[in-house]
């Protein structure tokens, strides 16, 4: 399994398409320094990275890493049709153990607007539950392929994102890894309910699990308990609305789910490092 940081996103690179015979033997590379991916239709590949055997059958894929060497581990026992597509990432990545992956790195939080980290996964070999709607993808990045226009390149990018997508919904992570689907579902759950008052055993009769575990859960992967998360998620909303309206302090704090005002400006001190006055008038003209 294929963790990946962003923002930013993987990006797309090139692609193509392949027939081989019977007989036939993908080429063998090392280092190639982008990531192949590799969705057979008809027939089956027997590739191996350095000595780990990748095998594709027809519907399926496989995504070979950057920096290890790719070889052809058996000749194709019958004709094989393969897309092939190339991307990298200027983002964190890495290969890791479902019961250790990496915690979420956090977001600045001085500023007006933060970028929120989010991490996706691909698996590196699996099968496609909707394979027709990943060839019919292929086909429209190939058909792209020469043209090099600026609006092409964005097109072009937004269909190896929903490629990307469709694999990381289509696969499910390992047993091992759940609790990244219970901090995700934990973490929706509290941006959907930031204005509520929060207990921790409301959370856990929502989402059905002990709220001890859910904490471990959103430690493990966002390295923060729920009740951190859903007040640096409140800070951020009420940074919106102290640019975006002129709302008084005191009805802020209250919309975004604060009852105490001193709470609220002790949570924006430590949070934003200045008072919600002040941060206000950073943003606005006098």
């Amino acid at each position: 399994m294929l963790q990946f940081i962003a923002p930013p996103l993987p990006h797309y690179t090139t692609c193509g398409e392949d027939t081989y015979p019977v007989g036939g033997k993908h080429a063998d590379r090392s280092g190639i320094g982008v990531f192949d991916l590799l969705v057979v239709t008809r027939g089956c590949l027997y590739m191996a990275e350095d000595d780990l055997p990748v095998v594709v059958p027809a519907g399926g894929f496989g995504l070979l890493r950057p920096d290890r060497a790719h070889r052809t581990m058996e000749p194709c026992r019958e004709e094989t049709h393969f897309y092939w597509l190339h991307f990298q990432t200027l983002g964190d990545w890495g290969e890791s153990d479902p019961e250790d992956f990496a915690t979420l790195p956090q977001s600045s939080e001085n500023g007006y607007s933060t970028l929120v980290p989010f991490a996706h996964y691909l698996p590196q070999s699996g099968m496609l539950q909707s394979p027709d709607d990943a060839y019919s993808r292929l086909r429209r990045l190939l058909a792209l392929q020469a043209e090099m226009s600026a609006a092409v390149h964005w097109r072009r990018q937004l269909l190896f994102q929903e490629l990307l997508l469709q694999l990381h919904e289509e696969t499910s992570l390992p047993a091992g890894g759940s609790y990244l689907a219970i901090a995700e579902e934990a973490a929706a759950y509290l941006r959907r309910h930031y204005r509520d008052t929060f207990t921790y055993k409301t959370m856990s009769e929502e989402l059905h699990f002990h709220a001890n575990y859910i904490s471990l859960c959103m430690k493990r992967a966002y390295g923060c308990t729920p009740l951190d998360y859903l007040t640096r998620y409140r800070i951020e909303q009420a940074k919106r609305l102290l640019v975006d309206t002129n709302d008084a302090v005191g009805t802020i704090a209250e919309n975004v789910g604060f009852g105490s005002f001193p709470h609220f400006v002790r949570c924006f001190g430590r949070l934003a490092g200045t008072t919600p006055k002040a941060f206000r008038m950073r943003f606005r003209q006098p």
